[in-house]
């Protein structure tokens, strides 16, 4: 008789029918991981267990485990910089602009250590990050050592998933393969390499948010807010109310609903979907209400979020004041 493969348990526990099957530990939910990106797992085990955490639905302690596993495998700098904030950027934008890329870039211009990781292309007809910081003349990092360079020279630092971990960056594209999005998707958001104090999560569907503010407090995240922004991206709709789920290290998360910062309830498409606006925007060349709002309101929650205001209001106008004297020669590139 065959000898079962040693991750073979990890589907058996998902895959024993409704009477018997259960979420994996904290501790099952590691190795699994370190198995798959260590190359222990073949890629039909690896399909299964994907699809049957789709059809189970994660849990926090899952998803902590899934990013505990990453970062077991990664390769670190021997010097790991000091950063303030981790800012995820996964989704990609299809309706808006990423107006959000400008909050961070505010917050880095105003002294604060801004890591960006993400990945882009997996769906198509979307604007993602990498792209877009490229078109600002931003440089993008090859490698952890680079980012904690470009930390160094500017602040800021995109790293795209492939960096940080090729295999995930494998199994985010099997989406079209699979038909849906898998736990890869949720918990790389939250990889976190740098160990900033303050992480930030953009989600698309409310029902994330308890899993992201409980796989946070698992790992002992110390402040974490989450909300659902534009098109799943770390950014604040202005013309809607924001519900922002925070979480401060072992403390049970709270939730504060944002006011609107716009009376219009509705905002259109924007059909040319042009990365020279967010330049233009930037050097005071074009104004958008809209635009502004979006990137003054982000950058209110990540404040706050950051305690460096008491109250929604105080942090909109510390954000208000660091967009207003932002130093409008930031970005390298004209348009």
């Amino acid at each position: 008789m065959q000898k079962a493969h040693p991750f073979s348990r990890f589907i058996a526990i998902l895959a024993r029918g409704k009477t018997k099957v259960r979420s994996l530990t904290l501790e099952e939910a590691t190795e699994s991981m370190e198995m798959i990106l260590r190359g222990q797992a073949v890629p039909e085990q690896i399909g299964a267990f994907l699809m049957l955490l789709r059809l189970k639905e994660e849990t926090p302690e899952e998803i902590a485990g899934f990013t505990l596993g990453t970062r077991a495998v990664m390769e670190f700098p021997d010097v790991i910089p000091d950063v303030d904030v981790d800012w995820s950027s996964y989704a990609g934008k299809r309706i808006q602009l990423p107006w959000f890329i400008l909050s961070a870039l505010t917050l880095a211009g105003a002294g604060y250590k801004v890591f960006m990781h993400g990945t882009g292309g997996h769906t198509p007809g979307r604007v993602y990050t990498r792209e877009t910081l490229q078109a600002l003349g931003l440089p993008i990092a090859g490698s952890l050592s680079e980012a904690a360079d470009h930390l160094a020279a500017r602040n800021f630092s995109y790293t795209p998933l492939e960096v940080l971990s090729p295999k995930l960056r494998e199994l985010i594209e099997l989406r079209p393969v699979l038909g849906l999005r898998s736990p890869v998707h949720s918990f790389s958001r939250m990889l976190n390499p740098f160990d900033a104090p303050v992480m930030m999560q953009g989600i698309f569907h409310r029902g994330f948010m308890d899993i992201h503010a409980g796989a946070a407090r698992i790992m002992g995240q110390q402040r974490m807010a989450v909300f659902r922004g534009e098109g799943g991206e770390i950014e604040r709709r202005p013309n809607k109310p924001t519900v922002v789920t925070t979480g401060l290290g072992d403390c049970p998360s709270t939730t504060e609903t944002w006011a609107p910062l716009l009376p219009e309830p509705h905002q259109s498409a924007d059909l040319e979907m042009d990365v020279g606006s967010l330049v233009k925007v930037w050097r005071g060349d074009s104004e958008s209400g809209y635009a502004t709002k979006s990137v003054t309101g982000t950058l209110a929650v990540t404040l706050r979020t950051m305690g460096k205001a008491e109250c929604a209001d105080s942090a909109q106008e510390l954000a208000d004041k660091l967009w207003y004297g932002r130093d409008k020669a930031y970005l390298p590139v004209k348009v």
